[in-house]
């Protein structure tokens, strides 16, 4: 395992104007092996954007052997780790890490991510069981589709090998109900890139509370057809995968919370690039999704420049 403590400038400046009050939460983002070969990039910018909340204290844990995303690595690299970058997927037989540290995991591995030591498999399901946070970003429901507990953690999800073993299709009907359908067939699914409107379908939810009835989020990936046990599941928020972008026609979970033992999980599809996550929608949805993963509640209050139901907002990141 190759682990780091990163603190950005911006993070140290903004600790130092809160009267030295210091976080009042651990993070940890674990990364390494993901098909999206912009998340070394995308890891520093959760980190920043969550940095910037000033509730959270972040640290990295990354697998020693990575999988795409060289060239990112260049140039977003974690001083004094030293990662060995495949061909295909291994497994890193020392990738430990201690999660009881943290108040809440943020996972961007991706599709096609090796299995993590049996050892790290156990002490991750415990520390959500016994109540520990999770965030699922994008490609992270797409990691360890043989993995059952895996798939209880993030309700639903698509790819590696998901299908109706995994457990039905989850999505809500024209008039906002939600349809469990068994229909056999693989799990995972979208069309092309697009801006699109994110329907919010639980306005009391601490992480949607505040939020317009209706946003538009910057161009990314929709995904659909996820499928998974659903278990003890909320969808917050939907989008619409228009078949005239090659989507299903339905209206797909885009923001949820998930239960697992006394655990709490916010599971958005949401962030495929840095571009999509530069949206400001994207970027308070995670600062809210992961103070509510860890903590049960939401203090942050919803940015005068997020995005309408006419207009997407956007900020150019900067590290």
């Amino acid at each position: 395992m190759v682990f780091l403590r990163v603190t950005t400038l911006l993070a140290m400046l903004s600790l130092a104007t809160s009267s030295g009050i210091a976080a009042e939460m651990k993070a940890l983002i674990i990364d390494g092996q993901n098909n999206h070969a912009a998340w070394p990039k995308t890891t520093v910018m959760m980190k920043q954007y969550l940095e910037e909340t000033v509730l959270f204290d972040v640290d990295i844990a990354r697998s020693k052997f990575t999988w795409k995303g060289e060239d990112l690595l260049k140039e977003y690299p974690l001083k004094g780790v030293e990662t060995i970058a495949v061909k295909q997927p291994k497994t890193d037989p020392d990738f430990k890490p201690d999660f009881s540290k943290y108040d809440v995991v943020i996972s961007n591995f991706g599709y096609g991510a090796a299995p993590w030591p049996e050892e790290t498999q156990q002490a991750f399901v415990k520390f959500v069981r016994n109540g520990g946070g999770l965030v699922i970003v994008h490609a992270a429901n797409n990691s360890f589709g043989d993995w059952q507990e895996y798939n209880q953690m993030i309700g639903i999800g698509g790819w590696g090998n998901r299908d109706e073993k995994t457990g039905p299709y989850i999505y809500l009907d024209e008039d906002g109900k939600k349809v469990i359908d068994k229909s056999p067939g693989k799990g995972g699914h979208h069309g092309s890139q697009h801006e699109f409107s994110v329907v919010v379908r639980d306005p009391s939810h601490p992480i949607t509370k505040g939020m317009p009835a209706e946003w538009m989020h910057a161009k990314d990936e929709l995904y659909d057809m996820l499928r998974g046990p659903g278990q003890n599941m909320q969808i917050l928020a939907t989008a619409f995968a228009s078949p005239e972008y090659g989507g299903s026609g339905r209206h797909e979970p885009m923001l949820m919370t998930i239960e697992f033992g006394k655990g709490k999980i916010f599971h958005t599809p949401l962030g495929h690039a840095d571009y999509s996550q530069e949206c400001v929608g994207f970027k308070v949805s995670l600062q809210r999704g992961t103070e509510w993963a860890a903590s049960g509640k939401v203090t942050q209050k919803i940015p005068d420049n997020f995005p309408t139901a006419e207009n997407v907002s956007s900020e150019t990141f900067k590290k």
